[in-house]
C-alpha cells in the first residue's frame, strides 16, 4: 500500500510541476474526444430516429380488382401466416375512396369525373420488429409482389434508407476523425510525458544504481498519462454536454411543437463512462510510447 501511495504520488508531483504541458495534454485529449462526440452524438441520436421511423413502417398491399371473395380470404390468410407479419388490417375500395376524400377534400372533384371508384382495395401490414430492417423489408416486398391477387405494394423505402445511409456515413465519419485525432492526442501526450522523463533522467539513473525495477520507475508515468487522458475525457463530457443544451436552447418552441427536441438524447451513463475511459485509454498509451522511446534513447 505505501509503495502504490509512494507511486502516485510521483505521478501527480509530475503533473504538478509539468503545468504548461499538462494543459496542452488534457485540452488535445478534451479536444479530441469533443470532436469523436460530436459525431457520436449525431450518430446516436440519428441511429434513434430510423429506429423509431422503422418501427411505424407500414407496407401497403394493394389489391387487383378483379379478385373474387374467395381469393381475397386465401390472400388474407396467406399474409396472416407470413413470420414478417405482426398486424393486418383491410381496407375495401369504399373505405380507400372516404379516406381519400377526408384527407385530401380539396382534390374529391378529380375523382367524381369517372364514375366508377378507381381507387383499389388493399392491406395495410405492420412488420414484425424482426423485419423492420431496409433489406428484410426489400427482400419480403420483392417476393410478395409475386403472389396471386397482389397488384402492387408500397412502403416509405427510399426515405428511410436514405437516412440509414446518412447514418452509415456519419459512423465512418466518426470513425475516421477518430482514429486521426487520436493519434495526435496520443502524440502530444507521448511529448508531454517524454519532456518529464528527460528532465528528470537523472533522478531515474540514480534509481536505477540503487537497484529499482523498471516497472517502480515506469508506472509514476504510465499514471500520469491516464490521469491526463481521464481528465481530458471528462473535460470532453463537459463541453459536449454544455454544446448539446445550448443546441437544445437554441431550438425553442419551434423544436418543441415539431418533436425535434423529443428525439435528442445525450449520452447514457455508459457511453459517457466508455468516454472516459477512451481519455485514459489514450493517455495511457501516450506514455507508453514515450517510455519505449525513451528506452531505446537511453540504452
Amino acid at each position: 500500500m505505501r509503495r502504490l501511495a509512494y507511486l502516485v504520488k510521483e505521478a501527480m508531483t509530475n503533473i504538478r510541476l509539468n503545468r504548461t504541458t499538462t494543459l496542452v495534454a488534457v485540452a488535445s485529449t478534451a479536444f479530441t474526444l469533443a470532436c469523436f462526440g460530436v459525431f457520436l452524438l449525431l450518430y446516436l441520436n440519428l441511429r434513434g430516429v430510423v429506429s423509431s421511423l422503422q418501427d411505424d413502417i407500414k407496407v401497403v398491399v394493394y389489391l387487383h380488382d378483379g379478385l373474387s371473395a374467395q381469393g381475397l380470404s386465401d390472400l388474407q390468410q396467406r399474409l396472416r401466416s407470413e413470420r414478417e407479419v405482426a398486424a393486418l388490417s383491410y381496407v375495401s375500395k369504399e373505405q380507400a375512396l372516404a379516406d381519400f376524400r377526408e384527407q385530401f377534400p380539396s382534390e374529391s372533384h378529380l375523382l367524381q369525373g369517372l364514375g366508377e371508384n378507381p381507387l383499389p382495395a388493399s392491406f395495410v401490414v405492420t412488420l414484425s420488429p424482426r423485419f423492420r430492417s431496409s433489406e428484410a423489408v426489400k427482400q419480403w416486398v420483392k417476393r410478395l409482389t409475386t403472389v396471386p391477387g397482389v397488384g402492387q405494394v408500397q412502403y416509405s423505402r427510399d426515405w428511410i434508407e436514405n437516412l440509414a445511409t446518412l447514418v452509415g456515413f456519419i459512423e465512418l465519419g466518426a470513425i475516421a476523425v477518430g482514429g486521426i485525432l487520436s493519434a495526435a492526442s496520443v502524440t502530444i501526450i507521448a511529448s508531454t510525458i517524454r519532456l518529464t522523463l528527460y528532465a528528470r533522467q537523472n533522478e531515474i539513473e540514480i534509481l536505477r544504481m540503487v537497484g529499482a525495477t523498471g516497472a517502480f520507475i515506469k508506472v509514476p508515468f504510465l499514471l500520469e498519462g491516464a490521469v491526463l487522458g481521464a481528465v481530458g475525457g471528462l473535460l470532453s463530457l463537459a463541453i459536449l454536454r454544455g454544446g448539446f443544451d445550448l443546441f437544445k436552447l437554441q431550438l425553442g418552441p419551434t423544436g418543441r411543437f415539431l418533436g425535434i427536441e423529443s428525439w435528442l438524447n445525450f449520452f447514457p451513463g455508459h457511453v459517457s463512462l466508455w468516454i472516459i475511459m477512451a481519455g485514459l485509454a489514450l493517455g495511457f498509451t501516450g506514455s507508453l510510447v514515450s517510455l519505449i522511446q525513451f528506452g531505446r534513447a537511453s540504452s
